[in-house]
């Protein structure tokens, strides 16, 4: 007998395959029966080879545990044709077309021979092999620029293959040279739902020569490959392209911005990999979950892996997290998420990457925590790179980026070990700071540190509670670390160097409240003494201007601890109460305006100079290399002494 080949499932069109088979529920069975080779070659008729011309044979009065090589057409005519038991029909390069077979009990098909044309009664036949291969035109896939009712019959035939397959035990798909138009766009329908859905406890297989095209289409919300309500599945390989540039906008009354490659839909254990997503209407990758966190039927997003992708052009983000836990979003690479095209202006946020789960007015709808984004590569973004808006336990680690990294409200997150670089078309975007973290009130315990920032405006703003930020190189940025309302923080341990004119290391924005702030002083992470700030910048390495208190904190708003301020213009304190500066090394002046409550204490200091409106201040063992200020000697008794 010849080497036969794996064998594959094909999915029936426009006809319920169930609805065929026996009713009597013990001819059934749920797991395709092992067929073995049959090595005895009885009843085999293997004489014709050419596989496109009519067999010289049929299958009609076939004797019970008879095997057919088909390797060649036979044609059933319309016939409903009844086979024995025991039979086995294997593929070679042949086909059975026009009819009907009806199989007994302990009877198996390769699965290459079941086609568009042929039904399959009786008795669900056995397979040889759980891998199928799909071949799209044995199966009416029209390929190319078609109407929509192709476009739809397109979509219908792999879904209804997907899931024949899944029936009949098929749990790897492999799609091959394939390049078609998909329309999965139903106005009253869940986008999801209509979209080209895979399987639970599936495989499907992509490759370079997979092209699966969204048809151009009206509705806002359109998704072309869903996985929805499903688990233990992998999507792999292909190339998935929406349709932004060639989507209808005319109905303006909606930003038609939620057009999606793929969503993940309350499904578990899920892979997404290897895979090309260009030209999303919305999102290149949706994930959310099914109900709100407050509805009996909510079920979220467990469990996903999206890694080794990459994500072209998406119109408004590359993914959206908007509800799931324990997802991992690694090796990816995202590249102009947001941004316009000649034909489709880009769309808010314009982000690679959003997490963002909705809560409004202390009710949550949404849930998206216990993240990892780690490892991926990040250009061209409108807007930004990855942003944590709403979502709590999120790592951002390793990546490689141009624009920003960001969060606006969470809880025990993390950005750490990215490499942020900026360049002329990232500030041509208006990307002003490297890494924010900027809190909204229920943002609290975060930590940024071991990043690597270049040439921002800002390198990291911060204003956040008990934020920890160290152990981080910010380089050639306009302001090293900018600070906003913050409270319960620590600073320590950063490098900030900058040959940028003007350039300033540690400022605040003025008037925000400040409470509590110890900078190059306090624990890391491993409860060790902290590391000193090293400050080497052109223009003046701290700036204090305005710093309020928060209401009924008697702690003091700053304290300044062991920093090393290499070079730089004067250190400016102005309009600020209850800090401490003591043990550092400051190559540079000291200027203080209206400043009380303050305590400075064994720095090496160039100069001190202290202007109108100071107060209550402890000026001791310092050592300062200019004569100290005769207004100084006015204010305090001192024990500072001059080098």
């Amino acid at each position: 007998m010849k080497k036969l080949k794996n064998l594959m499932l094909v999915a029936l069109i426009g006809m319920s395959v169930l609805g065929t088979w026996s009713c009597n529920n013990e001819e059934l069975y749920e797991e395709p029966l092992a067929v073995m080779e049959d090595e005895s070659n009885e009843d085999v008729d293997d004489a014709v080879t050419d596989v496109n011309s009519p067999c010289d044979f049929t299958l009609e009065n076939l004797e019970a545990n008879s095997t057919v090589v088909v390797n060649c057409i036979i044609d059933l005519q319309g016939e409903s044709l009844d086979l024995p038991e025991n039979v086995t029909l294997l593929y070679e390069g042949g086909d059975i077309i026009n009819g009907t077979l009806v199989f007994s009990e302990g009877s198996s098909i390769d699965g290459d021979l079941l086609g568009n044309t042929l039904e399959v009664g009786g008795t669900k036949p056995a397979l040889r092999d759980t891998a199928f291969a799909f071949d799209p035109k044995r199966w009416g896939i029209v390929e190319g620029v078609v109407s929509d009712e192709v476009a739809f019959s397109n979509r219908d035939i792999l879904e209804n293959t997907m899931e024949l397959a899944k029936q009949y035990g098929i749990d790897t798909f492999k799609i091959d040279e394939m390049d078609a138009y998909f329309k999965t766009d139903h106005i009253t329908d869940h986008p999801a739902e209509t979209a080209i859905n895979v399987p639970s406890d599936f495989h499907l297989i992509m490759t370079d020569n997979t092209h699966l095209r969204q048809q151009p289409n009206a509705n806002k919300r359109a998704t072309l490959l869903a996985a929805y309500l499903i688990s233990n599945t992998i999507i792999e390989g292909g190339n998935l392209h929406g349709d932004r540039d060639t989507h209808d906008y005319s109905d303006t009354s909606t930003s038609q911005e939620w057009g999606h490659c793929i969503r993940v839909g309350a499904s578990k254990n899920v892979i997404i990999k290897n895979m090309n997503i260009y030209d999303a209407g919305g999102d290149g990758i949706d994930i959310h979950a099914y109900g709100h966190a407050y509805n009996s039927h909510y079920t979220y997003t467990e469990n996903l892996l999206i890694t080794n992708n990459k994500i072209y052009r998406s119109r408004r983000n590359g993914i959206s997290i908007t509800d799931g836990r324990n997802i991992v979003i690694e090796d990816n690479e995202f590249i102009d998420s947001g941004v316009s095209t000649s034909l489709s202006g880009g769309v808010a946020p314009g982000w690679a990457i959003d997490v963002e789960a909705v809560r409004n007015s202390g009710v949550i709808f949404e849930i998206a925590e216990d993240i990892l984004i780690k490892n991926n590569v990040e250009r061209g973004s409108k807007y930004g790179g990855f942003i944590i808006h709403t979502g709590d336990r999120v790592t951002i680690d390793g990546n490689t980026m141009e624009n920003s990294i960001a969060y606006a409200g969470t809880i025990g997150s993390v950005i750490k070990n990215n490499n942020l670089k900026s360049n002329s078309e990232t500030a041509l975007r208006g990307q002003t700071t490297g890494i924010i973290a900027q809190n909204k009130a229920s943002s609290k315990d975060n930590s940024v540190y071991g990043n690597t920032v270049y040439g921002y405006p800002i390198g990291i703003k911060v204003g956040d509670t008990n934020l920890n930020v160290y152990n981080n190189n910010i380089l050639e940025c306009a302001v090293g670390i900018s600070l906003n309302t913050s409270k319960d923080s620590r600073i320590y341990g950063n490098t900030i160097k900058s040959t940028t004119a003007n350039s300033r290391g540690i400022s605040n924005h003025t008037h925000d409240y400040i409470s509590n702030l110890i900078i190059g002083s306090g624990l890391d992470e491993n409860n060790e003494s902290a590391k000193s700030n090293v400050i080497d910048v052109v223009g003046n390495a701290i700036v204090f201007n305005g710093i309020k208190e928060i209401e009924n904190s008697d702690t003091h708003s700053i304290i300044i601890k062991n920093n090393i301020i290499e070079n730089g213009a004067n250190l400016w304190l102005i309009d600020i109460n209850n800090f401490e500066m003591h043990d550092n090394v400051i190559n540079t002046d000291i200027r203080a305006i209206d400043i009380a409550n303050a305590s400075i204490t064994g720095n090496f200091i160039e100069d001190f100079k202290i202007g109108d409106g100071c107060s209550n201040l402890n000026i001791e063992n310092n050592t300062v290399c200019l004569s100290l200020a005769s207004d100084i000697l006015k204010l305090i008794n001192i024990n500072n002494t001059c080098k």
